[in-house]
């Protein structure tokens, strides 16, 4: 009986990343590979990278040169580099890092097998094109084993809004969105793998309108309901979203569609309508908060989350005074922040900087206001009773954790509760990032 290879795939950056590296797995298991959770003992290293963190791809680089001494030691180790620095980097990365066997992009995993055939055979193997087939249809069906019950689902990947700081047109393209025929047989298959819950994923998931069934193009909205009808499939989300394509049907879901939990993730990115523009971001302060007084409207217990970059060039302290105060106004409870940083051959990477002690400084400042607010929502959330998925014991004994329908982790001690439950929990105890609870059920 042949032994299978080892591969150890590390993941950066963002869910849908998460998504391609599980595909990437269930490719190269086709070639004869089983996954290992240490590069030490693998036959095949695979990076899938992310670009939109600061210098994404010197931490690449980095990484590159830790295994080194695993490729003197095992010179048939197989190095590979894939995602969006692949795709920014291409030929660049194996002129830096004579190590590396493979690059591919994120559009071209499904080739996985056949470049790793080649470059099996002394050759060095890349693959940074936009094909026009569909990658989802030349993978494999997913293996049947078990699943956590949670899972991510792709539906839809590229970007046409050019925002100004963002590579994600350059390395993921422009949008594409899978068929809903597609779409809806694989939540099937994961729902009959034990996933009750799914976050429908997308670079501007919202924009999604794939063909139908019917023939007619389907948004994000029809989807949704059509997903609503999957018997065993309890808890549905997606991310992430652009306010410019928050469509009346998708609002009025979230109201009317018991299974769209309540939970929102809608990056706004500045509160100044200058920096707005700038960012070519096509919304303003005013039309984002009116859509948040619509969407709170159809479902009031909402939790909204959001994106902000300070520091975008030339921004000003009156600039910066317009984001707090839109979050002020929101009252988000959670939200991803940054400083801004430069990615080479986007346009606001040629315009004036701001000094690096001045974005460190409101990135404190905004931070600490967006805390304030998660802990707020937190705290109020005690005594309240919430729906949690178990997705994992905790680390004491006889304890569960698992997600509400707001997103919070939950810790619950002395529970029955097992994995892919679905329990009432009261809440006892708010911490900084998380809830404790009390089955009450």
């Amino acid at each position: 009986m042949t032994t299978p290879k080892k591969l150890y795939i590390k993941t950066y950056g963002c869910q849908m990343n998460v998504y391609d590296s599980e595909r990437m797995a269930e490719a190269m298991g086709g070639a004869g590979y089983v996954e290992t959770d240490t590069p030490d003992d693998a036959d095949m290293i695979l990076l899938n990278t992310c670009h939109i963190r600061e210098k994404a791809a010197e931490k690449v680089y980095s990484e590159l040169g830790r295994y080194k001494h695993l490729k003197t030691e095992k010179p048939d180790l197989k190095i590979g580099v894939a995602g969006c620095v692949a795709q920014a980097e291409g030929d660049e990365i194996m002129r830096r890092q004579p190590l590396v066997d493979l690059v591919v992009g994120p559009q071209s995993y499904h080739r996985l097998p056949e470049l790793e055939a080649k470059a099996g055979q002394g050759a060095k193997a890349i693959d940074t094109d936009f094909p026009t087939e569909d990658k989802f249809e030349h993978l494999k069906s997913r293996p049947k084993a078990k699943r956590a019950p949670a899972a991510f689902l792709t539906v839809q990947e590229g970007c046409d809004k050019f925002c100004a700081f963002c590579v994600v047109p350059y390395t993921r393209g422009a949008e594409v969105s899978r068929p809903a025929s597609r779409i809806l047989d694989e939540a099937r298959e994961l729902v009959d793998r034990g996933v009750r819950e799914i976050t429908l994923l997308g670079q501007n998931v919202n924009a999604y309108h794939g063909a139908g069934p019917d023939g007619g193009d389907w948004s994000l909205a029809k989807l949704i309901w059509e997903l609503d009808r999957v018997d065993g499939l309890e808890r549905i989300r997606f991310t992430t979203s652009h306010p410019n394509d928050m469509s009346d049907d998708l609002i009025e879901a979230h109201g009317t569609c018991s299974k769209l939990m309540p939970y929102l993730h809608l990056p706004v990115q500045s509160g100044s309508d200058r920096i707005l523009k700038r960012m070519n971001r096509s919304h303003d302060a005013a039309s984002y908060l009116a859509l948040i007084d619509r969407i709170r409207a159809a479902r009031p217990d909402i939790l909204i989350s959001g994106d902000f970059i300070v520091g975008f060039p030339e921004e000003t302290d009156q600039d910066f005074q317009d984001t707090m105060d839109l979050i002020r106004a929101v009252n988000y409870g959670q939200a991803f922040s940054f400083k801004y940083s430069t990615r080479p051959g986007t346009p606001a990477a040629e315009r004036d900087q701001v000094a690096e002690d001045v974005k460190t400084d409101r990135l404190a400042q905004l931070q600490s206001l967006i805390a304030d607010q998660q802990k707020s929502i937190q705290d109020s959330m005690v005594a309240k009773t919430v729906s949690v998925l178990f997705e994992r014991a905790g680390r004491f004994d006889n304890q569960m954790v698992g997600k509400s329908e707001y997103l919070h982790a939950v810790h619950v001690s002395d529970t029955d509760a097992k994995v892919g439950d679905i329990r009432r929990v009261r809440i006892t105890q708010s911490n900084r990032n998380s809830l404790n609870g009390e089955l009450a059920d």
